[in-house]
């Protein structure tokens, strides 16, 4: 690698050491240093926990786990939406030493079977049905297959209210020798990757891994005992579990469930009633609350700071989160599954321009550069290449999976991440586009992020994706999905020709548009464009 000082190489300096702890053991101290203050509040059920009674109930539930005979390296899957016990579960088997595999709330039977098979679970807790579908019935159908799943509990069920009774029947102390048994690099979490092409993956992190991750997402912006962070992001995704959950108690602050799934109103209810200092979300759900019709009227004054991760954000939608969102700190986050999960993150006095326009700089302790994908030479400043990150973030590996971690992690343990980015004279990154979700349009390569911005500011547009689809001249072609304002005219190619003219070259103005409702999402809220794409080639016959 090259040592010139312009080189597209950053890494993340700290006077702030890593935590060398595990999950259990930290929450435990944290429990210990704060039990009177508030640790988890449950909007719809109004259930609410200190944190000496979230520890007990952990506690409580890692016995009963121990009972039903878990031991540490056991695969335990949690199949829920954002509920109290998704977090008692989350803690209780990192007391224990039992890797959580998390479990996507929108799988159906066939993606069930995969996940339960290739972790090897033997445990599954999951809601018995949510939003119409029938946990419950997926679960019984896969069993027969499934011969390592010995047990399936039900969350707000008999079988539940068993699995913690059975702990007493365990001594006071088995979960603290368990605790004593662990180390931080044990495995301690499975997230299987969204899959878009092939079978998802399974990403496995360690306690150093995650535990280190939310502790410094949330040392950037300021966290104390004294916040209260509001987590409308889905728990069984990193943005939620490490970021949210994490990032909360390594700091003794309280983490406020407004809803099971995303809900807007429920949201901005939960931050004026509840008194949020922080919110989390991607791009989307801050338009969609932005975009409430009712959005003026909630008291949103107690927020200071929070996160926006998962896709870039529009300027507007930024300057309305700072101002009319009272969000001045607000921050921009950027990374994946696969190292727990971020590696660049903003600063809470960073200017809109850097908020918006990159994704901040290297995170403590992490090394990051941007390399020619053909040759693996890292590039000038100011080249874009791919994003590649190094340090206690990478994952341990893909679960039983040596030949696609062997893909992904090189032998001097750079994570490649398949992301093109530009790094700044400054040291800060932009992300310009997915390797694989670039557009060569007649041999010239289009980032799809440059015209989403720029379509972003017409005044009748709510959002914006830009994708490439085939084309039998250039190769591909591009098509922008809209999603219109409440009662503006839909917009045709013709008008999009027109508002581009003389501010894009006319080789980035999307030759085709079109209208729709929504976009489709995996479950974290991310577009997914590889849906988008073969959507558009079936509708215009492509």
């Amino acid at each position: 690698m090259t040592t010139d000082v312009q080189a597209s190489y950053t890494s993340g300096t700290s006077t702030t050491p890593l935590l060398e702890s595990t999950i259990g053991a930290n929450f435990q101290r944290t429990a210990a240093r704060f039990p009177a203050r508030e640790a988890l509040i449950d909007r719809p059920s109004g259930r609410r926990w200190s944190y000496a009674q979230l520890n007990d109930d952990v506690d409580a539930l890692a016995r009963g786990l121990l009972a039903a005979g878990i031991v540490t390296g056991d695969r335990i899957g949690i199949w829920a939406p954002n509920v109290p016990e998704w977090v008692i579960l989350q803690f209780a088997t990192a007391k224990i030493g039992a890797i959580l595999v998390n479990v996507n709330p929108s799988y159906r039977v066939h993606e069930l079977k995969y996940a339960i098979s290739q972790s090897g679970m033997s445990m599954i807790v999951a809601l018995p049905d949510f939003k119409g579908s029938d946990y419950r019935a997926m679960i019984n159908q896969i069993r027969p297959d499934c011969p390592d799943l010995t047990a399936a509990i039900y969350i707000g069920t008999p079988s539940w209210d068993e699995l913690v009774a059975g702990g007493q029947s365990v001594p006071a102390d088995a979960v603290e020798r368990a605790m004593n048994a662990l180390t931080p690099d044990d495995p301690i979490n499975i997230q299987y990757t969204s899959g878009t092409t092939g079978y998802p993956k399974g990403a496995t992190l360690s306690h150093r891994n995650i535990l280190n991750n939310g502790y410094f997402v949330t040392e950037t912006i300021g966290f104390t005992e004294h916040d209260k962070l509001c987590v409308p992001v889905p728990f069984y995704h990193c943005f939620g579990m490490v970021m949210g959950n994490l990032g909360a108690s390594t700091h003794g602050a309280a983490v406020v469930i407004p809803a099971a799934a995303f809900d807007p109103a429920a949201t901005l209810r939960a931050v004026q009633e509840e008194r949020c200092t922080a919110l989390y979300g991607v791009p989307t759900m801050f338009i969609a609350a932005q975009n409430l019709p009712d959005f003026a009227s909630y008291d949103l004054s107690s927020l200071r700071t929070g996160i926006m991760a998962g896709s870039p954000c529009p300027v507007e939608v930024m300057k309305r989160c700072m101002t009319e969102m009272h969000m001045e700190g607000v921050s921009i986050a950027y990374g994946m599954t696969e190292t727990s999960p971020v590696s660049m993150q903003t600063l809470m006095d960073d200017d809109v321009a850097h908020r918006t326009e990159t994704v901040g700089r290297v995170h403590p302790h992490l090394e990051v550069k941007i390399v020619d994908p053909s040759t693996g030479e890292t590039v000038p400043r100011g080249e874009s290449g791919e994003f590649c990150t190094r340090g206690y973030s990478v994952m341990l590996g893909y679960w039983n999976d040596s030949e696609k971690t062997a893909g992904a992690i090189d032998q001097e343990r750079w994570m490649h991440t398949g992301d093109l980015a530009v790094m700044n004279n400054d040291g800060y990154v932009n992300i310009v586009g997915r390797i694989k979700d670039m557009v060569i349009r007649g041999g010239e390569n289009l980032y799809p992020r440059e015209i989403e911005e720029f379509l972003y500011h017409h005044p009748d547009i709510a959002d914006v994706q830009v994708i490439g689809v085939p084309d039998e001249r250039y190769g591909e072609e591009l098509c922008a999905w809209l999603l219109m304002k409440p009662g503006a005219i839909p917009l045709d190619a013709e008008a999009i020709g027109v508002y581009c003219a003389g501010h894009l070259s006319r080789h980035k103005v999307p030759r085709y548009v079109l209208v729709v409702d929504e976009f489709p999402m995996t479950v974290t809220g991310k577009v997914r464009k590889m849906d988008m794409r073969q959507r558009t080639i079936e509708l215009l016959g492509l």
